[in-house]
């Protein structure tokens, strides 16, 4: 079934009283939702036990748990030794995801840097090959590894370059980041028409049953030449994009993603409107 759900907690998490994220369940029961993504984005901060508490809330309330891998990878980084610690960021998060009994990990690929965007490409490919051989040995391949459609010109992460990417191993599930896309590409997403082409590519390539339950991104994002500037709130009205036609065109084509919210403070509250425009369809 098709979920939805904040990346962190909201600003009214805290001012309801809440301190904790194995409290987030029921928070959430409160807005209706049905998943939530925790961010090790700084790093992978918390205990094991910690990590088996919160998967334990998020069991008990039968709500869903993935999560948010390092900002510190680079897969394109020519370093050899430096990328090695990619590798343990992903395979690391992977241990945490576990923990807490989710099955989804988002990850930003790479940054091009000083190379050629060709160079830093097949970087980017032949490392996660590595990555996925990683995967298998180490019994990690009932999750979903699922690298990141990102917003600024300079990272690896156009939408051709995530489904390509997904195109080594049925491990990888494209992680499209609509706010990321609309950044980057300067507004692109207006209507059902923009949703659709983009989605039928990556059904075109990957399969229907690769893409039904794929993972999801939203929030409103400004942007400039180089594209992703911050993340914004559904209350912006200058920069979007909207979500009302991509939820016509989920329902048109029978997708079930993981829906997440990355607004700016208000994650829960606009995962909820978001859920409210899909079921008023």
């Amino acid at each position: 079934m098709i979920k939805f759900g904040p990346s962190g907690n909201s600003q009214s998490f805290y001012a309801m009283g809440y301190k904790h994220t194995a409290q987030a369940p029921e928070y959430l029961k409160n807005f209706g939702l049905d998943c939530f993504e925790y961010s090790f984005g700084r790093g992978i901060t918390l205990s094991e036990g910690k990590a088996e508490e919160i998967g334990a809330a998020f069991a008990a309330a039968g709500m869903e748990i993935s999560v948010h891998a390092p900002y510190f990878i680079n897969f394109a980084n020519p370093d050899d030794e430096a990328a090695q610690k990619s590798y343990g960021y992903v395979l690391n998060s992977a241990k945490f995801l576990k923990l807490m009994g989710g099955r989804r990990l988002v990850f930003h690929p790479a940054a091009q840097g000083k190379a050629t965007r060709e160079e830093a490409v097949a970087r980017t490919t032949d490392r996660l090959k590595r990555l996925c051989d990683m995967v298998y040995s180490a019994g990690l391949d009932d999750l979903m590894f699922c690298p990141e459609t990102m917003g600024k010109l300079a990272q690896i992460g156009t939408l051709e370059e995530i489904i390509s990417f997904c195109g080594i191993d049925k491990i990888f599930t494209p992680a499209i980041d609509f706010g990321h896309l609309n950044a980057r590409e300067q507004g692109s997403l207006k209507g059902e028409d923009d949703y659709a082409s983009r989605l039928g590519y990556a059904i075109e390539r990957l399969g229907y049953d690769r893409m039904k339950n794929f993972h999801i991104h939203f929030s409103k994002i400004m942007y400039g030449g180089k594209g992703e500037i911050k993340h914004l709130t559904f209350e912006d009205m200058v920069y979007g994009p909207e979500f009302a036609p991509l939820a016509a065109v989920l329902k048109r084509l029978k997708l079930e993603p993981y829906i997440v919210s990355e607004s700016d403070g208000t994650q829960a509250e606009d995962a909820r409107t978001m859920k409210e425009i899909y079921l008023s369809i």
